[in-house]
Protein backbone atom coordinates (compact mmCIF):
# COMPACT_ATOMS: atom_id res chain seq x y z
CA UNK A 1 0.00 0.00 0.00
CA UNK A 2 1.00 3.16 -0.52
CA UNK A 3 0.27 6.69 0.45
CA UNK A 4 -0.63 9.20 -2.59
CA UNK A 5 1.34 12.88 -1.30
CA UNK A 6 0.82 16.15 -2.89
CA UNK A 7 3.54 18.77 -2.84
CA UNK A 8 2.58 22.40 -1.60
CA UNK A 9 2.76 25.16 -3.85
CA UNK A 10 3.45 22.61 -7.19
CA UNK A 11 0.32 20.53 -7.00
CA UNK A 12 2.51 17.30 -8.44
CA UNK A 13 1.77 14.01 -6.40
CA UNK A 14 3.79 10.75 -5.87
CA UNK A 15 3.48 7.99 -4.05
CA UNK A 16 5.24 7.93 -1.12
CA UNK A 17 5.37 4.28 0.81
CA UNK A 18 4.04 4.18 4.50
CA UNK A 19 5.96 2.47 7.61
CA UNK A 20 4.95 -0.94 8.55
CA UNK A 21 5.43 0.00 12.02
CA UNK A 22 2.67 2.79 11.76
CA UNK A 23 -0.14 0.30 12.30
CA UNK A 24 0.03 -1.23 15.18
CA UNK A 25 0.77 2.42 16.32
CA UNK A 26 -2.00 3.59 15.21
CA UNK A 27 -4.19 0.42 16.66
CA UNK A 28 -2.37 1.06 19.90
CA UNK A 29 -3.41 4.75 19.48
CA UNK A 30 -6.80 4.31 18.99
CA UNK A 31 -7.00 1.90 22.15
CA UNK A 32 -5.34 4.30 24.03
CA UNK A 33 -6.58 7.58 22.84
CA UNK A 34 -10.65 5.55 22.30
CA UNK A 35 -10.21 4.68 25.84
CA UNK A 36 -9.42 8.45 27.14
CA UNK A 37 -11.98 10.20 25.02
CA UNK A 38 -14.42 7.87 26.21
CA UNK A 39 -13.53 8.32 30.09
CA UNK A 40 -13.18 12.04 29.81
CA UNK A 41 -16.15 12.32 27.53
CA UNK A 42 -18.43 10.49 30.81
CA UNK A 43 -16.73 13.07 32.86
CA UNK A 44 -18.23 16.15 30.33
CA UNK A 45 -21.77 14.53 30.29
CA UNK A 46 -21.78 13.67 33.92
CA UNK A 47 -20.37 16.98 34.99
CA UNK A 48 -24.29 19.12 34.68
CA UNK A 49 -26.58 17.02 36.80
CA UNK A 50 -28.64 20.28 37.43
CA UNK A 51 -28.87 20.54 33.79
CA UNK A 52 -30.46 17.36 32.58
CA UNK A 53 -33.59 15.94 31.72
CA UNK A 54 -34.75 13.23 34.36
CA UNK A 55 -32.34 11.45 35.43
CA UNK A 56 -30.02 9.44 32.42
CA UNK A 57 -28.64 6.25 33.90
CA UNK A 58 -25.20 4.84 33.14
CA UNK A 59 -25.88 3.36 30.14
CA UNK A 60 -27.73 6.26 28.94
CA UNK A 61 -24.41 8.44 29.32
CA UNK A 62 -22.25 5.71 27.70
CA UNK A 63 -24.51 5.96 24.67
CA UNK A 64 -24.43 9.25 24.68
CA UNK A 65 -20.77 9.69 24.66
CA UNK A 66 -20.30 7.02 21.93
CA UNK A 67 -22.57 9.06 19.79
CA UNK A 68 -20.97 12.36 20.42
CA UNK A 69 -17.85 10.96 19.73
CA UNK A 70 -19.21 10.50 16.03
CA UNK A 71 -20.38 13.91 15.88
CA UNK A 72 -24.45 12.75 16.82
CA UNK A 73 -27.33 13.74 18.72
CA UNK A 74 -27.02 11.13 22.09
CA UNK A 75 -30.42 10.01 24.54
CA UNK A 76 -29.16 12.69 27.16
CA UNK A 77 -31.05 16.02 26.99
CA UNK A 78 -30.04 19.08 28.72
CA UNK A 79 -31.60 22.37 29.20
CA UNK A 80 -30.17 25.41 27.95
CA UNK A 81 -27.07 25.60 25.77
CA UNK A 82 -25.17 23.06 27.91
CA UNK A 83 -26.11 20.79 25.07
CA UNK A 84 -24.33 22.62 22.75
CA UNK A 85 -21.18 22.62 24.69
CA UNK A 86 -20.99 18.93 25.50
CA UNK A 87 -21.74 17.88 21.88
CA UNK A 88 -18.69 19.94 20.63
CA UNK A 89 -16.72 18.46 23.27
CA UNK A 90 -17.39 15.17 22.79
CA UNK A 91 -16.74 16.19 18.92
CA UNK A 92 -13.45 17.29 19.49
CA UNK A 93 -12.79 14.14 21.47
CA UNK A 94 -13.90 11.99 18.45
CA UNK A 95 -11.89 14.26 15.96
CA UNK A 96 -8.57 13.98 17.85
CA UNK A 97 -8.70 10.17 17.97
CA UNK A 98 -9.40 9.69 14.47
CA UNK A 99 -6.83 12.02 12.98
CA UNK A 100 -4.29 10.85 15.26
CA UNK A 101 -4.60 7.61 14.19
CA UNK A 102 -5.00 8.21 10.35
CA UNK A 103 -1.85 10.11 10.73
CA UNK A 104 0.04 7.19 12.51
CA UNK A 105 -1.91 4.99 9.69
CA UNK A 106 -0.69 6.91 6.62
CA UNK A 107 2.24 8.74 7.64
CA UNK A 108 5.51 8.00 5.35
CA UNK A 109 8.07 5.89 6.38
CA UNK A 110 10.40 7.16 9.34
CA UNK A 111 12.71 3.96 9.97
CA UNK A 112 14.74 3.40 12.79
CA UNK A 113 18.26 3.24 11.25
CA UNK A 114 20.63 -0.17 11.50
CA UNK A 115 23.62 -0.97 10.08
CA UNK A 116 23.67 -4.58 9.35
CA UNK A 117 26.69 -7.24 9.54
CA UNK A 118 26.75 -7.65 5.82
CA UNK A 119 26.24 -3.77 5.14
CA UNK A 120 29.22 -3.43 7.78
CA UNK A 121 31.38 -5.98 6.28
CA UNK A 122 30.55 -4.40 2.45
CA UNK A 123 31.47 -1.05 4.14
CA UNK A 124 34.91 -2.21 5.67
CA UNK A 125 36.37 -3.88 2.21
CA UNK A 126 35.10 -0.62 0.56
CA UNK A 127 36.83 1.44 2.82
CA UNK A 128 39.98 -0.54 2.68
CA UNK A 129 40.50 -0.36 -1.12
CA UNK A 130 39.23 3.75 -1.20
CA UNK A 131 38.94 5.43 2.62
CA UNK A 132 41.81 7.28 1.70
CA UNK A 133 39.46 9.68 -0.44
CA UNK A 134 37.71 11.37 2.43
CA UNK A 135 38.44 11.82 5.98
CA UNK A 136 34.88 10.76 7.26
CA UNK A 137 34.60 8.09 5.29
CA UNK A 138 35.27 5.75 8.47
CA UNK A 139 32.58 7.37 10.06
CA UNK A 140 30.00 5.66 8.01
CA UNK A 141 30.28 2.64 10.21
CA UNK A 142 28.02 4.10 12.28
CA UNK A 143 25.66 1.24 13.74
CA UNK A 144 22.59 3.36 13.90
CA UNK A 145 22.97 4.38 9.88
CA UNK A 146 21.41 3.12 7.12
CA UNK A 147 22.78 2.33 3.56
CA UNK A 148 22.13 2.09 -0.22
CA UNK A 149 24.90 0.75 -2.50
CA UNK A 150 25.60 1.04 -6.25
CA UNK A 151 23.69 -1.23 -8.68
CA UNK A 152 27.72 -2.58 -8.97
CA UNK A 153 28.00 -2.84 -5.23
CA UNK A 154 31.31 -0.65 -5.63
CA UNK A 155 29.79 2.50 -3.96
CA UNK A 156 27.38 3.61 -1.48
CA UNK A 157 25.58 6.35 0.31
CA UNK A 158 25.38 5.99 4.34
CA UNK A 159 22.23 8.35 5.57
CA UNK A 160 19.78 8.36 8.40
CA UNK A 161 16.33 9.62 8.52
CA UNK A 162 15.30 12.86 10.92
CA UNK A 163 12.04 14.40 10.71
CA UNK A 164 11.32 13.60 7.18
CA UNK A 165 14.93 14.48 5.99
CA UNK A 166 17.04 11.61 4.35
CA UNK A 167 20.47 12.80 6.00
CA UNK A 168 23.79 11.71 4.51
CA UNK A 169 27.10 12.59 5.65
CA UNK A 170 30.34 12.91 3.82
CA UNK A 171 30.72 11.70 0.12
CA UNK A 172 29.80 8.52 -1.26
CA UNK A 173 31.85 5.78 0.32
CA UNK A 174 34.18 3.65 -2.93
CA UNK A 175 35.11 4.40 -6.50
CA UNK A 176 34.65 7.93 -7.54
CA UNK A 177 33.25 6.11 -10.59
CA UNK A 178 30.52 4.01 -9.10
CA UNK A 179 28.88 6.93 -7.09
CA UNK A 180 26.55 8.09 -9.57
CA UNK A 181 24.75 4.83 -9.12
CA UNK A 182 24.97 5.13 -5.27
CA UNK A 183 23.56 8.41 -5.43
CA UNK A 184 21.13 7.40 -7.46
CA UNK A 185 19.99 4.72 -5.39
CA UNK A 186 19.93 7.38 -2.63
CA UNK A 187 17.40 10.15 -4.47
CA UNK A 188 15.10 6.95 -5.54
CA UNK A 189 15.14 5.84 -2.16
CA UNK A 190 13.99 9.50 -0.72
CA UNK A 191 11.74 10.02 -3.79
CA UNK A 192 10.23 6.49 -2.91
CA UNK A 193 9.19 7.50 0.92
CA UNK A 194 8.80 11.10 0.14
CA UNK A 195 11.66 12.27 2.15
CA UNK A 196 13.76 15.25 1.71
CA UNK A 197 17.75 14.53 0.56
CA UNK A 198 20.27 16.35 2.11
CA UNK A 199 24.00 16.08 2.36
CA UNK A 200 26.04 17.17 4.99
CA UNK A 201 29.97 17.94 5.43
CA UNK A 202 30.31 16.76 1.78
CA UNK A 203 34.33 17.37 0.37
CA UNK A 204 34.21 19.66 -3.03
CA UNK A 205 34.52 16.64 -4.93
CA UNK A 206 31.91 14.96 -3.76
CA UNK A 207 29.15 18.11 -4.12
CA UNK A 208 30.35 18.39 -7.70
CA UNK A 209 29.42 15.09 -8.20
CA UNK A 210 26.03 15.15 -6.16
CA UNK A 211 25.17 18.08 -7.50
CA UNK A 212 25.86 17.40 -10.96
CA UNK A 213 24.10 13.67 -10.64
CA UNK A 214 21.02 15.59 -9.12
CA UNK A 215 20.30 19.06 -9.77
CA UNK A 216 20.73 19.65 -6.59
CA UNK A 217 22.74 22.45 -5.23
CA UNK A 218 25.51 23.06 -2.87
CA UNK A 219 26.70 25.67 0.02
CA UNK A 220 29.99 26.22 1.34
CA UNK A 221 29.24 25.03 5.26
CA UNK A 222 32.89 25.57 6.94
CA UNK A 223 35.80 23.86 6.90
CA UNK A 224 37.67 20.90 8.01
CA UNK A 225 41.35 21.25 9.64
CA UNK A 226 44.00 19.01 8.24
CA UNK A 227 47.38 18.67 9.41
CA UNK A 228 50.14 17.28 7.64
CA UNK A 229 52.16 15.47 9.92
CA UNK A 230 55.29 16.53 8.11
CA UNK A 231 54.66 19.98 8.50
CA UNK A 232 53.69 20.05 12.24
CA UNK A 233 56.25 21.73 14.76
CA UNK A 234 55.95 23.14 18.11
CA UNK A 235 58.97 25.51 17.12
CA UNK A 236 58.52 28.60 16.26
CA UNK A 237 56.60 32.16 17.41
CA UNK A 238 53.46 31.15 16.01
CA UNK A 239 53.13 27.71 17.84
CA UNK A 240 54.03 29.88 21.00
CA UNK A 241 50.77 29.53 22.80
CA UNK A 242 50.76 25.74 22.35
CA UNK A 243 54.32 25.13 23.15
CA UNK A 244 54.15 26.92 26.86
CA UNK A 245 50.67 25.02 27.54
CA UNK A 246 52.30 21.79 27.23
CA UNK A 247 55.27 22.49 28.83
CA UNK A 248 53.54 23.69 31.50
CA UNK A 249 51.25 20.42 32.41
CA UNK A 250 53.95 18.22 31.26
CA UNK A 251 56.36 20.07 34.38
CA UNK A 252 53.04 19.41 36.24
CA UNK A 253 53.57 16.08 36.11
CA UNK A 254 51.10 14.79 33.20
CA UNK A 255 52.58 11.87 30.68
CA UNK A 256 50.83 10.51 27.43
CA UNK A 257 50.76 7.20 25.43
CA UNK A 258 49.57 6.92 21.58
CA UNK A 259 48.44 3.78 20.59
CA UNK A 260 46.58 1.53 18.23
CA UNK A 261 43.33 0.10 19.51
CA UNK A 262 44.52 -3.38 19.10
CA UNK A 263 47.66 -2.89 21.28
CA UNK A 264 45.70 -1.93 24.63
CA UNK A 265 44.65 -4.47 27.13
CA UNK A 266 40.85 -5.51 27.50
CA UNK A 267 41.91 -3.97 30.89
CA UNK A 268 42.99 -0.44 29.95
CA UNK A 269 39.81 -0.50 26.95
CA UNK A 270 37.45 -1.21 29.76
CA UNK A 271 38.76 1.16 31.72
CA UNK A 272 38.82 4.25 28.60
CA UNK A 273 35.27 3.51 28.09
CA UNK A 274 34.45 3.53 31.40
CA UNK A 275 35.57 6.89 31.96
CA UNK A 276 35.08 8.20 28.32
CA UNK A 277 31.32 7.42 29.65
CA UNK A 278 31.82 9.28 33.26
CA UNK A 279 33.10 11.89 31.71
CA UNK A 280 30.29 13.06 29.15
CA UNK A 281 29.57 16.32 30.09
CA UNK A 282 25.64 15.72 29.63
CA UNK A 283 23.36 12.69 29.31
CA UNK A 284 22.49 13.78 25.81
CA UNK A 285 24.92 11.95 22.98
CA UNK A 286 25.83 14.26 20.08
CA UNK A 287 27.45 13.41 16.88
CA UNK A 288 26.83 11.94 13.64
CA UNK A 289 29.38 13.23 10.77
CA UNK A 290 32.33 12.98 13.04
CA UNK A 291 31.19 10.37 15.74
CA UNK A 292 31.73 6.62 15.83
CA UNK A 293 30.09 5.80 18.42
CA UNK A 294 31.91 3.53 20.22
CA UNK A 295 35.82 2.90 21.41
CA UNK A 296 37.02 -0.76 21.14
CA UNK A 297 35.49 -2.47 18.56
CA UNK A 298 37.08 -5.17 17.31
CA UNK A 299 36.74 -4.07 13.82
CA UNK A 300 38.43 -0.73 14.97
CA UNK A 301 42.00 -2.09 15.89
CA UNK A 302 43.57 0.63 13.36
CA UNK A 303 42.01 2.91 15.67
CA UNK A 304 44.34 5.89 17.52
CA UNK A 305 44.03 6.74 21.18
CA UNK A 306 45.52 8.84 23.15
CA UNK A 307 45.62 9.06 26.75
CA UNK A 308 47.20 11.32 29.21
CA UNK A 309 47.64 10.22 33.13
CA UNK A 310 48.68 12.26 35.91
CA UNK A 311 51.58 10.54 38.82
CA UNK A 312 50.56 11.85 42.12
CA UNK A 313 54.43 12.11 42.50
CA UNK A 314 54.91 14.56 40.11
CA UNK A 315 57.37 12.47 38.29
CA UNK A 316 58.42 13.70 35.02
CA UNK A 317 60.36 11.15 33.47
CA UNK A 318 58.25 10.47 31.04
CA UNK A 319 57.60 6.63 32.48
CA UNK A 320 55.23 4.12 32.06
CA UNK A 321 51.29 5.02 32.59
CA UNK A 322 49.87 1.59 33.64
CA UNK A 323 47.08 0.46 35.14
CA UNK A 324 48.06 1.83 39.11
CA UNK A 325 46.25 3.47 41.33
CA UNK A 326 45.68 7.17 42.00
CA UNK A 327 43.30 8.07 45.78
CA UNK A 328 39.82 9.35 44.78
CA UNK A 329 39.81 8.25 41.15
CA UNK A 330 37.76 4.73 39.86
CA UNK A 331 40.50 5.28 36.67
CA UNK A 332 43.98 5.22 38.17
CA UNK A 333 46.24 7.67 36.62
CA UNK A 334 43.83 7.99 33.70
CA UNK A 335 42.91 12.10 32.88
CA UNK A 336 42.32 12.33 29.52
CA UNK A 337 41.22 10.19 26.61
CA UNK A 338 41.25 11.23 22.55
CA UNK A 339 40.00 8.56 19.81
CA UNK A 340 41.51 8.77 16.04
CA UNK A 341 39.64 6.94 13.68
CA UNK A 342 41.37 5.52 10.13
CA UNK A 343 41.54 7.48 7.41
CA UNK A 344 42.90 4.98 4.78
CA UNK A 345 46.34 3.31 5.12
CA UNK A 346 47.97 6.87 6.42
CA UNK A 347 45.88 9.17 8.13
CA UNK A 348 43.53 9.39 10.96
CA UNK A 349 40.66 11.88 11.91
CA UNK A 350 39.41 13.09 15.43
CA UNK A 351 36.31 11.35 16.89
CA UNK A 352 36.11 11.71 20.67
CA UNK A 353 38.03 14.17 23.34
CA UNK A 354 36.77 13.53 27.01
CA UNK A 355 38.70 14.83 29.97
CA UNK A 356 38.57 14.35 33.72
CA UNK A 357 37.31 17.86 34.89
CA UNK A 358 39.50 18.15 38.00
CA UNK A 359 42.45 17.69 35.47
CA UNK A 360 44.51 20.68 34.39
CA UNK A 361 43.00 22.75 31.62
CA UNK A 362 44.85 22.00 28.11
CA UNK A 363 44.88 18.60 28.31
CA UNK A 364 42.95 18.58 24.63
CA UNK A 365 46.38 20.61 23.42
CA UNK A 366 48.63 18.46 25.00
CA UNK A 367 47.11 15.23 23.70
CA UNK A 368 46.50 16.33 20.25
CA UNK A 369 50.12 17.55 20.19
CA UNK A 370 51.20 14.12 21.74
CA UNK A 371 49.06 12.68 18.90
CA UNK A 372 50.53 14.30 15.75
CA UNK A 373 54.49 13.61 17.24
CA UNK A 374 53.64 10.12 17.81
CA UNK A 375 51.87 10.12 14.07
CA UNK A 376 54.89 9.06 11.88
CA UNK A 377 55.88 6.12 14.57
CA UNK A 378 51.88 5.09 13.51
CA UNK A 379 52.68 5.06 9.73
CA UNK A 380 50.41 8.28 9.73
CA UNK A 381 50.81 11.64 7.22
CA UNK A 382 47.66 13.58 7.86
CA UNK A 383 45.38 14.31 10.80
CA UNK A 384 41.71 15.63 10.64
CA UNK A 385 40.77 17.65 13.12
CA UNK A 386 37.17 19.24 14.31
CA UNK A 387 34.81 20.42 11.75
CA UNK A 388 35.11 24.23 11.73
CA UNK A 389 31.26 26.28 10.65
CA UNK A 390 31.64 29.36 8.54
CA UNK A 391 35.31 29.22 9.49
CA UNK A 392 35.98 31.79 6.21
CA UNK A 393 33.40 34.42 7.16
CA UNK A 394 35.15 34.39 11.14
CA UNK A 395 38.55 34.75 9.30
CA UNK A 396 37.36 37.22 6.85
CA UNK A 397 35.23 39.11 9.06
CA UNK A 398 38.02 40.15 11.82
CA UNK A 399 40.42 40.80 8.92
CA UNK A 400 41.21 45.19 8.03
CA UNK A 401 38.92 46.27 5.64
CA UNK A 402 36.03 43.76 5.81
CA UNK A 403 32.75 45.37 4.76
CA UNK A 404 29.78 46.36 7.00
CA UNK A 405 27.53 43.09 5.44
CA UNK A 406 30.98 40.63 6.44
CA UNK A 407 31.57 41.93 9.59
CA UNK A 408 27.82 41.99 10.61
CA UNK A 409 27.57 38.42 9.63
CA UNK A 410 31.07 37.26 11.65
CA UNK A 411 29.18 39.15 14.71
CA UNK A 412 26.17 37.06 14.75
CA UNK A 413 27.94 33.94 14.32
CA UNK A 414 30.21 35.32 17.32
CA UNK A 415 26.72 36.00 19.15
CA UNK A 416 25.68 32.17 18.34
CA UNK A 417 28.86 31.14 19.57
CA UNK A 418 27.72 31.59 22.62
CA UNK A 419 25.34 28.27 22.58
CA UNK A 420 27.30 26.28 19.46
CA UNK A 421 30.76 27.33 20.10
CA UNK A 422 30.92 28.38 16.64
CA UNK A 423 34.05 30.63 17.11
CA UNK A 424 36.06 28.81 19.87
CA UNK A 425 35.86 25.47 17.71
CA UNK A 426 37.76 27.52 14.73
CA UNK A 427 40.58 29.03 17.23
CA UNK A 428 40.94 25.81 18.57
CA UNK A 429 41.95 24.21 15.29
CA UNK A 430 43.85 27.40 14.26
CA UNK A 431 46.50 26.69 16.79
CA UNK A 432 47.80 23.89 15.26
CA UNK A 433 48.36 25.37 11.87
CA UNK A 434 46.03 23.42 9.75
CA UNK A 435 45.33 23.23 5.70
CA UNK A 436 41.88 24.19 5.41
CA UNK A 437 39.50 22.17 3.54
CA UNK A 438 35.93 23.58 2.47
CA UNK A 439 32.98 21.22 2.96
CA UNK A 440 29.44 21.66 2.00
CA UNK A 441 26.02 20.96 2.48
CA UNK A 442 23.93 19.75 -0.61
CA UNK A 443 20.04 20.52 -0.86
CA UNK A 444 17.26 20.48 -3.13
CA UNK A 445 15.58 24.04 -2.56
CA UNK A 446 16.46 26.86 -0.27
CA UNK A 447 13.21 26.64 1.55
CA UNK A 448 14.42 23.01 2.85
CA UNK A 449 17.56 24.66 4.45
CA UNK A 450 15.67 25.48 7.97
CA UNK A 451 14.25 21.80 7.93
CA UNK A 452 17.48 20.25 6.88
CA UNK A 453 19.49 22.71 9.64
CA UNK A 454 17.12 21.17 12.27
CA UNK A 455 17.17 18.05 10.85
CA UNK A 456 21.05 18.16 11.15
CA UNK A 457 21.27 19.46 14.43
CA UNK A 458 19.13 16.85 15.85
CA UNK A 459 21.16 14.12 14.49
CA UNK A 460 24.70 15.86 15.91
CA UNK A 461 22.40 15.92 19.40
CA UNK A 462 21.93 19.68 19.66
CA UNK A 463 18.38 19.61 19.53
CA UNK A 464 16.14 17.48 21.05
CA UNK A 465 12.14 17.37 20.02
CA UNK A 466 9.89 15.23 22.08
CA UNK A 467 7.02 14.10 21.16
CA UNK A 468 3.66 13.75 23.78
CA UNK A 469 2.92 10.23 24.14
CA UNK A 470 1.62 7.87 22.87
CA UNK A 471 2.92 9.76 19.76
CA UNK A 472 6.61 9.27 20.86
CA UNK A 473 8.55 6.53 20.24
CA UNK A 474 12.01 5.07 22.30
CA UNK A 475 15.04 5.62 20.07
CA UNK A 476 18.23 3.09 21.33
CA UNK A 477 21.26 4.66 22.69
CA UNK A 478 24.21 5.01 20.40
CA UNK A 479 26.51 2.32 21.95
CA UNK A 480 29.44 4.28 23.29
CA UNK A 481 29.00 7.69 24.58
CA UNK A 482 30.06 10.54 22.47
CA UNK A 483 29.92 14.33 23.14
CA UNK A 484 30.78 16.84 20.56
CA UNK A 485 34.29 18.45 20.32
CA UNK A 486 32.78 22.06 21.03
CA UNK A 487 31.74 21.40 24.82
CA UNK A 488 35.22 20.21 25.57
CA UNK A 489 36.83 23.30 23.68
CA UNK A 490 34.99 24.87 26.47
CA UNK A 491 35.30 22.63 29.53
CA UNK A 492 39.50 22.90 28.82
Amino acid sequence: MSVTVRTAGTGREFAALPDPRSRWRALANFVLMGAGSLALGLAIVSAHPGRTVGDPSLSERLEHVLYGLFGAEGPVGYRGGVGWTVGYSLGALGLLTAVTTIYLAFRPEHPVARLTADDEQRLRALLERHGGRDSLGHFALRRDKAVVFSPSGKAAVCYRVVGGVMLASGDPIGDVEAWPGAIERFMDEATAHSWTPAVMGCSETGGEVWTRETGLDALELGDEAVVDVADFSLSGRAMRNVRQMVKRIERAGYRTRVRRVRDLTDGELDRIRRAADDWRGTGTERGFSMALGRIGDPGDGDAVIATAHRDPAGDTDGGGGGDGAVAGSPYGDLKAIIHFVPWGADGMSLELMRRDRSADPGMNELLITAALQAAPALGVRRVSLNFAMFRSALARGERLGAGPVLRLWRGLLVFLSRWFQIESLYKFNAKFRPRWEPRFVVYRSSRDLPRIGLAAMRAEGFVSVALPRPLARRRPAAPCAHRDAAHEMRAA
